[in-house]
């Protein structure tokens, strides 16, 4: 049975199919009416966890860079304080040295007032061996290059 009495060819739907349609096309609405809320409301609750996401990431974030911005004042803070301590160090070091040198100085100062000393000393006791024996060694000298013997005679000095 067609739902126009004339004949239009296959544009005049049956209306037996046109029920079945009818009543499937329904049933799909019904269908998609129900769930198309249950489904945008899964997707509205989506897009809200992925915002909530998005602000705790970004509040993550902010975090992170006061911290690093804490971090980096805290690196300058050591590396200043390290420049500081190399810095006395080096001027410790400096005035061991200089005090080192000094110390050396006077110890190289004592040594060769004493070593003069010593050598003076040494020569005046050499130089009073030597008066004494003079004449005899005089003597032999002579008594070698000569060939005979020769007595050596001392003569006291004022």
């Amino acid at each position: 049975m067609d739902l126009l009495p004339m004949d239009i060819g296959p544009l005049n739907p049956v209306v037996g199919e046109l029920v079945v349609a009818s009543v499937l096309f329904a049933l799909v609405f019904l269908f998609f009416a129900r769930l198309l809320p249950r489904l945008q409301r899964v997707l509205d609750e989506r897009e809200a966890a992925t915002r909530g996401v998005e602000a705790q990431a970004e509040a993550l974030r902010e975090e992170a860079l006061i911290k690093r911005a804490e971090v980096a004042a805290a690196l300058a803070d050591a590396r200043h304080e390290a420049a500081r301590i190399r810095q006395r160090a080096f001027e410790e070091g400096t005035a061991l040295i200089a005090e080192a040198r000094a110390d050396g100085h006077r110890e190289y100062t004592t040594l060769l007032t004493e070593g003069h000393a010593h050598l003076t000393a040494d020569r005046t006791t050499a130089e009073a061996e030597l008066r004494v024996h003079v004449a005899e060694l005089a003597s032999n000298l002579a008594s070698k290059i000569i060939g005979e013997p020769i007595e050596a005679k001392v003569h006291p000095r004022p």
